[in-house]
């Protein structure tokens, strides 16, 4: 069987050596960012937090990126270009860790299992009040995904990681003194050095950041019995498409996740990926048509009606 380091690298050519397109992306989203703290007083709030956020989603895309062995072929060189917790919020060794997990095609949308998903099993569910329903309910809409969306993301993690670091999981601890060391790092910047306030960085442009990530994640993946079915493709626009570096063309990064961004359009075309996302978890014509659909309208039931345990 193919080894997973095998299988998340795999998809590079011998051109991609130097793959010029990703360093590109590097640079850009580091100088964008450093650019709009350090000049954040001169810039309208009005230009300053839409673009902060567009700057940490994207940092959020490049992490993505050097998980699946990109930009060189050394793992610590791409862990250290995408590692400064710019969105504050995640360890990037978390990250990684739990977005190769969610590569298993086998186990996605698994509430037990899939470390992405955003269903609950039937025994979880039992447990939540009310109050804690509808705020669950009102996530499987749009709106309530970019709006309630980050605060639910964050707090289910961070209590998991919690006991996990109580526990003494084995690596926990250190991982979280790592990331506390980058945050301080980032805040630093932001707010010694630069000048803008850490509250209006962490509300204005960390938590609306990580509202267009679930974005492009809120359709990606749905509930069904062939594993085939539960990946969907959103035909995203030059933004978006380069925002998300092609990660909303999800059936094609799932079939071969080493796969590089700029690779993965024609791959898209290649194996037919419209037509199997049709078939299943659905095909998109971009974000709008997803907001019309899924605006104020549940895109599932947060209970994984098909979860094999609780």
């Amino acid at each position: 069987m193919q080894s997973k380091k095998r299988r998340h690298g795999q998809g590079r050519r011998a051109g991609d050596r130097f793959e010029w397109q990703t360093w590109l992306i590097v640079l850009a989203v580091y100088g964008c960012w450093a650019l709009l703290t350090w000049f954040h007083a001169a810039i309208p709030l009005w230009v300053l937090l839409p673009v902060g956020a567009l700057v940490v989603a994207w940092h959020g895309s490049l992490q993505h990126e050097t998980i699946h062995g990109h930009p060189t072929r050394r793992r610590w060189l791409n862990s250290a270009l995408a590692w400064p917790p710019l969105g504050l919020w995640m360890p990037y060794e978390l990250y990684r860790t739990s977005h190769l997990a969610h590569h298993d095609n086998a186990i996605l949308t698994d509430p037990i299992e899939d470390p992405e998903s955003f269903y609950l099993t039937t025994a979880a569910w039992a447990r939540l009040g009310p109050v804690r329903r509808a705020l669950y309910h009102a996530n499987q809409t749009l709106l309530g995904r970019l709006v309630i969306g980050p605060a639910l993301v964050v707090a289910h993690f961070y209590a998991d990681e919690a006991r996990l670091v109580v526990l003494g999981a084995p690596g926990r601890r250190s991982i979280w003194l790592r990331h506390a060391f980058g945050v301080a790092a980032v805040l630093v910047w932001v707010t010694a050095v630069s000048g803008l306030p850490a509250w209006l960085y962490l509300v204005g442009i960390c938590y609306p950041g990580l509202s267009l990530t679930l974005l492009r994640s809120f359709v990606e993946h749905r509930q069904a019995a062939d594993p085939e079915a539960r990946t969907a493709v959103v035909h995203a626009g030059p933004l978006f498409g380069l925002l998300f570096l092609n990660n909303n063309l999800h059936v094609a990064h799932h079939a071969r996740p080493g796969t590089a961004w700029y690779r993965l359009p024609a791959y898209n075309r290649q194996i037919g990926a419209d037509s199997v996302a049709a078939r299943g978890a659905g095909l998109y014509v971009g974000y709008r048509a997803v907001a019309r659909r899924f605006l104020l309208r549940p895109h599932g039931h947060p209970v994984h009606l098909a979860e094999h345990a609780g």
